[in-house]
């Protein structure tokens, strides 16, 4: 049995049943992910894109840190659009560093070796195909400098606050005294705006959400009739948190691969978190697990912040 099944069976035979959000990203998953951070309600890529490209300097002197030289890893690099603004002005301020973007496709991270020299001539690349931590312990193998991580994109909001303490203390386990990272966080702010944002006009997130269901029928032979099923989501303010789901919208049957599962009248499928922070919170988050709060770039609105924190 594939991990995909695996995970897929476990997540619909669990009492309140959910699915797994990686496997979210197939081909046609990457292209709507795409248009729905185009999308005017979507502001999380354009808030971090404004503070990666108006404080482009003064986030190159606070990663430099007065390092001789050092490594800078990007956690989920993706096609390192907000990061190359960062790279270009490091490369410009003739730092000595290697780029090493970390990411679970091996098509991105050869698109990466390819492209970004072009653009960025002088940079020092190695690229890392595979899960963050073990990727970090290889960049560690691969080089004594010391590590600035980046982990952007409010990428920490995927997961619970558990969750999300758990993942810190497990970086900075795999870092040493005097490294950094930094974290881009969505926080907290007008519960419709956030709202909005995960319930875009144009639909594109009802049909991300849908495509997974598509590609178990595709890969695992499911028999999800699609119509059966609308996309919803909730915002808590109190906690932050937002999540989306699949709703049935009435008693059915579904089968995947040999497997049966029972849908009640308007039984919902979990499919995704998305947690949003208060500046207290990320500051916590930090001390709780090994790191000191260095400085916090916001762009205009203060809606999104990218933290930098040093290990201690």
């Amino acid at each position: 049995m594939s991990q995909f099944l695996t995970d897929v069976v476990k997540g619909l035979s669990f009492p309140k049943k959910y699915l797994e959000s990686k496997y979210f990203y197939d081909a046609k998953g990457d292209a709507l992910f795409m248009q729905i951070m185009h999308c005017p309600e979507y502001y999380l890529t354009n808030c971090e894109m404004e503070i990666f490209t108006q404080q482009t300097s003064e986030l190159a002197y606070c990663v430099t840190n007065g390092y001789e030289a050092f490594d800078l890893v990007e956690l989920g690099a993706g096609d390192a659009t907000k990061s190359i603004f960062l790279l270009q002005q490091l490369v410009n301020n003739q730092v000595n560093f290697t780029y090493y973007p970390v990411d679970i496709s091996k098509n991105v991270i050869t698109l990466l070796q390819n492209h970004l020299p072009t653009k960025i001539p002088s940079l020092k690349i190695q690229g890392l195909n595979g899960e963050y931590f073990s990727m970090l312990n290889k960049a560690r193998k691969l080089s004594d400098h010391p590590k600035v991580v980046l982990f952007l994109g409010a990428n920490i909001g995927n997961v619970t606050l558990e969750h999300s303490n758990a993942f810190c203390s497990e970086l900075r386990s795999h870092l040493n005294p005097g490294d950094m990272v930094m974290i881009g966080f969505d926080l907290t702010k007008e519960p419709q705006v956030i709202l909005d944002a995960y319930n875009d006009k144009a639909g594109y997130t009802s049909q991300f959400n849908l495509n997974l269901l598509t590609r178990i029928n595709r890969e695992l032979s499911g028999n999800f009739q699609l119509n059966n099923f609308s996309h919803f989501a909730v915002y808590n303010p109190e906690t932050g948190t937002c999540k989306s789901y699949l709703v049935s919208a009435k008693e059915q049957q579904v089968e995947v691969a040999d497997h049966h599962f029972h849908f009640a009248p308007y039984e919902a499928i979990f499919m995704e978190v998305s947690q949003k922070y208060t500046l207290a919170q990320t500051n916590q988050l930090a001390t709780n697990n090994g790191f000191e709060p260095v400085k916090n770039f916001f762009d205009k609105k203060s809606w999104f912040v990218d933290a930098v924190w040093k290990c201690v």
